[in-house]
């Protein structure tokens, strides 16, 4: 499935990945976290919207 690849060491926590995302997939815990994998559309809108581009790609399993 696809699903964002977060860096959590880039990652500074701000949430608009999770607010951008279309489809819910993301969550914010400490860091952003992928929650439901298998309800990412692979748009890219959370990996354009992250601003310490933490969301290097949209992974394809």
């Amino acid at each position: 499935m696809a699903h964002p690849v977060i860096d959590a060491d880039e990652c500074i926590s701000c949430g608009v990945c999770v607010d951008t995302c279309p489809c819910g997939v993301l969550e914010l815990q400490d860091v952003a976290t992928v929650v439901d994998e298998d309800s990412c559309a692979a748009c890219g809108a959370c990996q354009e919207a992250c601003p310490a581009g933490a969301i290097t790609e949209i992974a394809e399993d």
